[in-house]
């Protein structure tokens, strides 16, 4: 498999790490929808949407980290723009199991939304992992198996690049 050299945009000339100087990009509307799960044992997952976890309410204190650390993607991974993010919806979904009824899943979706110069990717992606965090945080007394699995970005929209999905060969301008 070939793979075609692509050139990295935070390296400058000189292979350091550099912010990418956006100044001259036009602000465009750019949107990103992120996911993750969250795979724990049956009885854990029961317990969270019954709102029984001792801790508090799961998912309202992970729906509120996860608009949290999406405002925050700059100061956590150095080389982001700091955004002004225009919506932040973090949003969660009960999974099946794996067949055998032992395991279950939350699933964590996120959608962030900007009219700017650089893409939200990152704060989509930093909304779900930090939900999924909190979520493993507020309920690790009782399932400390729990795993955080399969964080990715499911979509992308706006500027240059265009409309991206994933699992998708073509993209729009």
């Amino acid at each position: 498999m070939l793979v075609a050299m692509v050139q990295l945009t935070h390296l400058n000339a000189r292979g350091e790490a550099s912010m990418v100087d956006v100044s001259g990009k036009a602000e465009t509307a750019r949107e990103a929808r992120a996911r993750g799960v969250v795979r724990m044992q049956r009885g854990t997952l029961d317990a969270i949407f019954a709102g029984d976890i001792p801790k508090g309410d799961v998912l309202a204190v992970a729906r509120v980290a996860g608009i949290q650390a999406a405002k925050r993607t700059s100061d956590l991974i150095p080389l982001c723009h700091p955004l002004p993010l225009s919506r932040v919806s973090v949003d969660f979904a009960r999974g099946g199991s794996d067949g055998d009824g032992a395991e279950s899943r939350v699933i964590v979706e996120a959608v962030c939304k900007v009219t700017g110069r650089t893409g939200v990717e990152m704060e989509a992606l930093t909304a779900v992992s930090v939900a999924a965090l909190t979520i493993y945080d507020m309920c690790k007394a009782m399932d400390r198996d729990m795993t955080l699995e399969e964080i990715g970005l499911v979509a992308k929209s706006g500027g240059k690049s265009g409309t991206w999905l994933a699992g998708s060969v073509a993209q729009s301008a």
